[in-house]
């Protein structure tokens, strides 16, 4: 399968869009959905288990508690563009908020996501899987 957004645009028909003009909570909606397809893929690749296990490793480490300890661990590693899309999500005013999470967690939180989002629609996947394996293995490190 060709590595690109072009082949999802050229089967349903999408038209290019200037994704400067998505609001940073459109890119964390895509953004929550890619890191958490991300985290289940490489639990699943770690071995066959029970699904109930693979959800609760995969809750702990997409939770906005979670989320928001991996971008405070990315944030030497960002370059000037993706930290000023990781502040663009977390000062993006939101009606909703996670059940178990302070308010700055949660925005901390949406700031990655949107920092995800971003990221994979500018198909830049390397640079993505990069930064998610640098929170998850600095949290590894740091007994989190």
């Amino acid at each position: 399968m060709e590595a690109s957004l072009k082949k999802f645009k050229e089967l349903f028909g999408l038209e290019d869009t200037d994704i400067r003009t998505y609001s940073p909570l459109t890119l964390a909606y895509i953004g929550d959905a890619i890191y958490e397809l991300v985290i289940r893929t490489i639990l699943v690749e770690k071995g066959n288990t029970q699904v109930n296990k693979l959800h609760q490793r995969a809750s702990k480490l997409v939770k906005a508690s979670a989320q928001s300890a991996i971008i405070e661990k990315l944030k030497p590693y960002l370059t000037e563009e993706e930290t000023g899309v990781f502040k663009r999500g977390r000062n993006a005013k939101s009606f909703t908020m996670a059940k178990n999470a302070s308010m700055s967690d949660y925005r901390r939180a949406t700031g990655f996501e949107a920092l995800i989002g971003y990221l994979y629609l500018t198909e830049q996947w390397d640079r993505m899987l990069e930064l998610i394996k640098i929170g998850i293995t600095e949290g590894e490190n740091n007994g989190e």
